[in-house]
């Protein structure tokens, strides 16, 4: 993938947008119409301000719709995504990505196609992993043949050992799950991440993963997806391709919190030292 034909820069900072529960989820108000109300205008909050604060992209993802569906979303949360995404693409002139918890590909390229987003995040793209929301498996087969068949560009950003799970085996990271994602699951980025939603990525894992992207002699970028502060977001970029930022960003560094435009601001200042 060529991130910045993408991005604008080869090494990319994306900022999430957490969107809050959306209609029919468990702490969603009541009432469909203010919930979804309120997605949107948080949505498209935080989506300026990130914009404003100089992330090179946005990360739309339901993350308030918990305890998740394994792998297919209602029509009703697809419909409700796809409407945030509208509203944050007609505010904002930075590329998207799109990511439905906890594991709907098909969702989430559906979406990017009607929105004009430029890549998903796909949590298991292959192999399988044992979740909160039971044994979570990869449908590389059918998200990439999706795309082909809607004939769009649209980039698959896949996820090694994932977050908020365990590999079904005890040897972990195996070092060809790296060319499985990327060769047989023709991924376009991989993401590298710590244990959960803010935690850091552990050092030795992310050189490992970009130590098999190198034995495989692939060229398939390598992003943070978890943990990234301004402090050590300039690290971090000396070895991997880019960062994905959430919890950092936020009043407080709180995941649920509105955007801090000052916390925005000084990330982006850390990671222009570097690149």
């Amino acid at each position: 993938m060529d991130l910045d034909a993408t991005f604008g820069t080869e090494a990319p900072v994306i900022g999430m947008i957490h969107l809050p529960a959306l209609p029919g989820a468990p702490t969603a108000p009541d009432d469909g119409t203010a919930a979804i109300d309120a997605a949107v205008e948080r949505a498209v909050s935080d989506a300026r301000k990130l914009e404003a604060g100089g992330v090179d992209g946005l990360m739309i993802e339901n993350f308030g719709d918990a305890p998740f569906y394994p792998d297919d979303v209602p029509k009703h949360t697809v419909a409700a995504t796809t409407r945030a995404a509208t509203e944050v693409a007609s505010a904002v002139a930075l590329p998207i990505g799109v990511n439905v918890l906890r594991n709907d590909a098909e969702a989430a390229v559906s979406v990017a196609v009607a929105v004009g987003a430029r890549f998903v995040r796909v949590n298991v793209h292959t192999g399988a992993r044992v979740t909160d929301q039971g044994i979570v498996e990869g449908r590389a087969h059918r998200t990439v043949r999706l795309r082909e068949r809607l004939g769009v560009d649209v980039g698959i950003f896949a996820d090694t050992d994932v977050k908020h799970s365990a590999p079904l085996t005890p040897t972990g990271y195996s070092a060809e799950s790296f060319a499985d994602t990327t060769e047989r699951g023709l991924a376009d980025a991989v993401i590298a991440s710590g244990s959960g939603t803010g935690h850091a990525v552990d050092d030795g894992a992310l050189e490992a993963v970009v130590a098999e992207r190198e034995r495989h002699g692939l060229d398939t970028p390598v992003f943070v997806g978890s943990g990234v502060r301004a402090d050590t977001v300039g690290d971090l970029l000396a070895v991997a391709d880019g960062v994905i930022v959430g919890t950092a960003l936020k009043e407080e560094a709180e995941t649920t919190a509105p955007v801090d435009p000052d916390r925005v601001a000084e990330l982006v200042e850390r990671a222009d030292e570097v690149r």
